[in-house]
C-alpha cells in the first residue's frame, strides 16, 4: 500500500515506472476481488435537471428558463422504471441537481405543484414508490445532504452517492469551475461523507479528473475518502471519472485527461484506498477503457440497456454483451452486482433498512453468479 507522501512523488510516473505501479495495483485487486469485474444493470432517472450550482463542466443542468428544464412527475418515473424492469435492470439511479428550489422561484413553484416544499422530500416519496411498486432498488445521487435529509431517504434507498470530485478550495475561486457553487464546497461534501458514515449508509463517492486540480489535490481527496471509510466502513465504491469536453459548456475547449493520467490515478487510488473499497471507472468515457483493468479496477459501474448517460449524453453505454467479451479477452470475467455490494447484505446488514435489505437479498439470490465469493475478501 502507498502512503500519501509516496503517492505525491508518482505524479509523473510513466514508462516502466507506470507499468510497475499498475502491476502493484492489479495484484491488490486480484488478491481481494479475484478475476471478477462487476457492473450494475441500471435504469437512469434524472428526477430534475435544475440545480442551484453552475459548474462550468456540466451539461446536465438546465437553467429554469430553458424549455428543457424539468422535474419528472411520479408517472414519468414509473414509466421509466417499468422500462428498466422489462430489460432486467435491478437498480434505479436517481440523479438530480442540488436544491434548485433554494435559488429559483420556478423550481420552487414546480415542486409546490407536485405538493412538496423540498426536492429531497419529493425524492424520498418517489424512492418509496419505486421500492414498493417495482422490483428495482433505488440508488440516490442527490449531492450534499444534511442529517435530516439522510434520515428521510435512508428507509427507501439501498445505497446513496455523491462525488467528492476534489478537496481543492482553490477551484471555488472566480474563474474556476466551482465558482458560485455552494454545494461544491469541499467542506460540505466531506461533511456529507461523514454523515453517511455516521448514519450507516452504503455510499459511493469519487474524483472528477481533469477539472484543474493538481496531482497533490487528488492524493488529498483519496486520503480523505479513505480516512472516512476507516472510521465508519461505509464507502462501498470510489469512482475515478475523467472530465469530458461537451459542446456548449464553458470548459468545452479545456484539455481532457490522457489515458496515461487516468491509469496513473487509478493505480494510485487502488494502492491508497482500503482493498475492500470497490474501484470503478466509467467504460463509456474512454475508447481504451479496457486498459483500466491493468490498473486495478474491479467494477465498470452502472450500465443501462434502457436510458442514456444523462451526465455525458454524447457517450453511449457499452453493450453489456460486448463488454463481457472484451473483459474476458483481458483475462477477467464480467458479473452482475446490485447497487448495494454483497458485504452489506451479509456482514454489514445494519447499514440497510430491513425492508430494503430483504428485497436486496432476494434479488442477490436471483442473480446467481459467483461474485459473492470474490466480494468481501472471501476467495
Amino acid at each position: 500500500m502507498l502512503t500519501a507522501d509516496q503517492a505525491r512523488h508518482l505524479g509523473n510516473a510513466r514508462g516502466s515506472d507506470l507499468r510497475d505501479l499498475m502491476q502493484q495495483a492489479a495484484a491488490v485487486k486480484r488478491q481481494y476481488w479475484g478475476e471478477t469485474v462487476t457492473y450494475s444493470r441500471k435504469v437512469f432517472v434524472p428526477l430534475t435537471n435544475m440545480c442551484r450550482d453552475t459548474c462550468t463542466y456540466c451539461t446536465f443542468v438546465k437553467h429554469p428558463s430553458s424549455p428543457e428544464a424539468h422535474i419528472m412527475t411520479p408517472s414519468q418515473v414509473m414509466q421509466t422504471a417499468r422500462s428498466g424492469e422489462k430489460t432486467g435492470c435491478k437498480e434505479l439511479l436517481f440523479s438530480l441537481g442540488e436544491k434548485p428550489e433554494l435559488r429559483y422561484e420556478h423550481a420552487k413553484s414546480a415542486l409546490a405543484a407536485l405538493g412538496y416544499d423540498t426536492m429531497i422530500g419529493y425524492l424520498a416519496d418517489v424512492c418509496e414508490m419505486v421500492l414498493q411498486e417495482t422490483t428495482l432498488l433505488p440508488h440516490v445521487n442527490a449531492g450534499t445532504l444534511s442529517d435530516d435529509e439522510i434520515d428521510q431517504l435512508r428507509p427507501y434507498a439501498a445505497s446513496m452517492g455523491m462525488m467528492l470530485e476534489t478537496t481543492s478550495k482553490r477551484l471555488m475561486k472566480k474563474g474556476q469551475p466551482h465558482y458560485g457553487c455552494p454545494d461544491k464546497s469541499p467542506l460540505q461534501r466531506l461533511r456529507t461523507l461523514e454523515r453517511a458514515g455516521q448514519k450507516k449508509v452504503p455510499f459511493t463517492t469519487g474524483l472528477l479528473i481533469g477539472i484543474g486540480e493538481t496531482w497533490g489535490e487528488r492524493i488529498e481527496a483519496l486520503e480523505a475518502i479513505n480516512a472516512s471509510h476507516a472510521r465508519y466502513g461505509h464507502i462501498q465504491e470510489v469512482i475515478i471519472q475523467n472530465f469530458q469536453r461537451k459542446p456548449g459548456i464553458s470548459m468545452e475547449n479545456s484539455p481532457e485527461p490522457s489515458l496515461t493520467d487516468m491509469l496513473r490515478t487509478l493505480a494510485v487510488a487502488r494502492l491508497i484506498l482500503s482493498p475492500d473499497i470497490s474501484l470503478q471507472a466509467p467504460p463509456n468515457l474512454n475508447e481504451r477503457h479496457i486498459e483500466y483493468l491493468n490498473a486495478g479496477i474491479n467494477d465498470w459501474g452502472g450500465i443501462s440497456p434502457v436510458t442514456i448517460d444523462f451526465i455525458n449524453p454524447q457517450h453511449r453505454w457499452p453493450v453489456i454483451e460486448e463488454l463481457a467479451k472484451s473483459t474476458q479477452l483481458a483475462g477477467q470475467n464480467l458479473e452482475e452486482r446490485l447497487t448495494v455490494y454483497p458485504s452489506y447484505l451479509t456482514e454489514k446488514t445494519e447499514f440497510i433498512n430491513p425492508d430494503v435489505l430483504s428485497k436486496s437479498q432476494g434479488l442477490w439470490e436471483k442473480i446467481g453468479t459467483s461474485t459473492a465469493r470474490h466480494i468481501g475478501g472471501v476467495l
